[in-house]
């Protein structure tokens, strides 16, 4: 699992700053165990795969498969990701 991560590790940049419509993947939830198991449980895991479908005033909304979540500022920056 770890292996198509590791290459792009140098490129990980905050989910923040991701692009509207841009499909990244999740390299690395920087926090504490409480942030893990709360966005693990959204299914906001290490290798998912997300789509920024909206990105409005440093809050965002992303897809995952057919869910959407909305994320504020602070937890969008926990969430280090890498383009696909």
């Amino acid at each position: 699992m770890n292996s198509g991560t590791d290459a792009s590790a140098g490129s990980a940049f905050p989910l923040a700053m991701a692009r509207e419509g841009s499909r990244v993947r999740i390299h690395k939830l920087v926090g504490g165990k409480g942030l893990e198991m709360r966005l693990t449980s959204l299914g906001l895991n290490v290798g998912s795969e997300i789509v920024v479908s909206l990105h409005q005033g440093g809050k965002l909304v992303v897809l995952r498969e057919e869910t959407r979540l909305a994320l504020g500022a602070g937890m969008a920056h926990k969430i280090l990701v890498v383009e696909r």
